[in-house]
């Protein structure tokens, strides 16, 4: 593989959970992929002298070398489409020269929206900027450039500029299809900003390549059974309702970002709305703010839009409850580890009074099993102290609130007594005596211990003298 340009290693472990659920997707890019990209794959128990090389610390690590040289990690996403067109778009050029009006039309068909560069001097300042821009953002949007007198006379007739072409199946009336790029000049920087803020118009169609890009804003998506390639007439007709309704808000100044997503698709995020038994034809819509906040539709999506009217009416007034993927509240709550959960996290995590050490596990976590016994000694030892409180909570059944994250299981915090807003991460040991330490270092009193009782020595009876 030297001498190939290009190519992404997959370094995995045989046992790895995750590796097996990537496999097939990778094998499947990688036959798609075939002539274009070569993947390979490098199974570290087999090959630990060339993981531990490149820094292979967890499992499935993706690699992109090129030139033979490692050229960073792969980002994108992890199925098979994905890995496809993120690849294809490294792979090839930052943009696509097109040379005919026929290079151009079918350009611009693409399932994703286009950004075509129209210059007549492919050396001036114009078009050095808008190349520098493509190379920047090629990761995530797809970019062409021409020279060809038909499609500027068209498009550019001053000779220079670019123009986005929004896909072509998600064409409606409620706005332009094309969008001229209107700045006095073309930097590099100004055309980024032209992107990010109209390539997906009103309300695109959310997909696993794309989310990435869509999420991290305030934003509320519509959850149906949205399919182009097979039901593209049903697909648009939610879709449209969603944009008469968004455009009337967002005419009227305010602020929130819209699409519409597979149910099927994005069927976790529907069970972290609570939203995960809908079923039929009628959409299911709910919004997650930058901050994480979330807000459930409660109303049945209406075809004339007036729920879904409704429901933002009362988003922007501040009257909507927030949503909590929450368990009950245990009705007993006396063991040495304190069940917490979303409904009740504010009562016992953020007691002012409390230092509180919270477990954040999954059911399923092999290393979260094998702490419970340790988890529990702890509590127990700590059961009389009147200011220290050993809690759990299981991740995966609760939403767990800011600021606290949670990438892997178990992660365990320290939330001080008096400064609740900046819990501290425990990196310590897992054995009892290394909690016990970090709590004499940390906490706001010191810990009353219950010391375990020591069998009493029993006197030699009278008569074995």
């Amino acid at each position: 593989l030297v001498g190939r340009h290009f190519f992404v290693i997959w370094h995995f472990l045989f046992r790895c959970g995750h590796c097996k659920r990537l496999a097939p997707e990778y094998e499947a890019a990688a036959t798609r992929l075939k002539g274009i990209v070569p993947l390979v794959k490098v199974d570290c128990t087999a090959n630990s002298n060339t993981c531990n090389k490149y820094g292979v610390s967890g499992y499935p690590t993706l690699k992109i070398f090129r030139d033979g040289e490692e050229a960073g990690a792969y980002d994108g996403p992890r199925t098979a489409d994905g890995i496809v067109s993120h690849l294809k778009k490294q792979a090839g050029p930052a943009s696509v020269a097109l040379r005919s009006v026929a290079d151009f039309e079918k350009f611009i068909r693409d399932k994703d929206a286009s950004v075509v560069g129209f210059f007549k001097d492919a050396f001036g300042d114009a078009y050095t900027e808008f190349m520098k821009a493509a190379s920047n953002l090629r990761e995530s949007y797809r970019f062409a450039h021409t020279s060809e007198e038909e499609l500027i006379q068209k498009y550019e007739p001053d000779g220079e500029g670019l123009v986005l072409f929004r896909p072509q199946h998600l064409a409606n009336k409620f706005e332009d299809s094309t969008l001229r790029y209107t700045e006095d000049t073309i930097t590099s920087g100004k055309v980024k900003k032209f992107i990010q803020e109209n390539i997906f118009g009103i309300c695109p169609h959310m997909t696993e390549d794309n989310k990435d890009l869509i999420q991290g804003k305030d934003l509320l998506v519509a959850y149906y059974d949205v399919d182009y390639e097979k039901n593209a007439k049903g697909s648009n007709y939610w879709r449209n309702r969603v944009m008469m309704v968004a455009q009337k808000f967002l005419n009227a100044g305010h602020v929130l970002h819209f699409a519409v997503a597979n149910r099927k698709t994005f069927g976790h995020e529907l069970s972290e709305f609570g939203l995960d038994s809908s079923t039929g034809e009628v959409p299911v819509a709910a919004i997650r703010t930058a901050k994480g906040e979330k807000y459930v539709m409660q109303e049945e999506f209406s075809r004339d839009g007036r729920a879904l009217e409704r429901f933002l009416q009362d988003y922007f007034a501040g009257s909507l409850k927030k949503y909590l993927k929450s368990e009950p509240i245990p009705e007993s709550n006396d063991g040495p580890v304190k069940v917490v959960v979303a409904e009740n996290f504010e009562d016992v995590v953020n007691a002012e009074g409390k230092d509180v050490l919270i477990e954040f596990y999954a059911p399923w976590c092999g290393h979260c099993k094998n702490l419970e016994p340790k988890y529990k000694e702890l509590g127990e030892k700590l059961s009389k102290d009147p200011n220290i409180v050993i809690a759990k909570m299981d991740a995966t059944a609760n939403d767990v609130p800011s600021p606290y994250e949670v990438r892997g299981f178990p992660t365990i915090y320290f939330a001080p007594a008096g400064n609740k807003q900046n819990p501290k991460k425990y990196e310590g040991g897992r054995e009892v005596s290394d909690f016990v330490s970090y709590l004499k270092r940390e906490a706001t009193s010191p810990p009353v211990l219950q010391e375990e009782e020591k069998p009493k020595k029993r006197k030699k009876a009278q008569e074995d003298l």
